[in-house]
């Protein structure tokens, strides 16, 4: 029996400020593997009252630029952190590690977004964060839905102030 294969590994983020251990995780494994990596920041849609309001005030045309420029700025955020991370983290070893890292937003409700990028993907192993509370790893909805309903191994690592590796 072979040990299974990890070609592909999606990485969700916040873009948060404690998740710098979770990337380095990803980026870990990912170089061991010889795998790509999907970033993947998941944001909230505005919802029917919101949708409603902006689309009684604006033109329909404004809003879908509104919204396009929106992920497009996220978008560049994450193209940028993945740059400062190779530039920070990575430039003191003595190896140069070369991978490919595809930044990736979608909209709508996290768990359901991660699993369905996870499935449209192909990925072989979801990494993700969860938040460390006076020491206690409580896990998010987010996290305890992904971990319940994924067809793939799921590694969770805690972040926070009190752990920041």
């Amino acid at each position: 029996m072979s040990l299974p294969q990890i070609n592909k590994i999606l990485y969700t983020t916040s873009l948060g400020p404690y998740t710098r251990s979770v990337y380095r995780h990803a980026i870990q494994l990912a170089q061991q593997n010889q795998a790509e990596l999907v970033m993947l920041h998941v944001i909230n849609p505005v919802g029917e009252l919101g949708e409603a309001l902006i689309r009684q005030y604006l033109p329909q045309d404004l809003v879908k630029k509104v919204h396009d420029e929106g992920i497009s700025k996220v978008m560049g955020q994450m193209e940028e952190r993945v740059q400062k991370f190779f530039d920070e983290e990575l430039e003191n070893l003595d190896i140069t590690i070369k991978m490919k890292v595809t930044p990736k937003v979608v909209e709508g409700n996290h768990d359901e977004a991660i699993l369905a990028t996870a499935k449209q993907e192909q990925v072989d192993l979801i990494v993700m964060g969860t938040e460390n509370k006076l020491g206690l790893h409580s896990q998010s909805h987010t996290t305890q839905q992904v971990i319940k309903r994924a067809k793939v191994p799921v590694l969770v690592v805690p972040t926070g102030k009190d752990y920041n590796r």
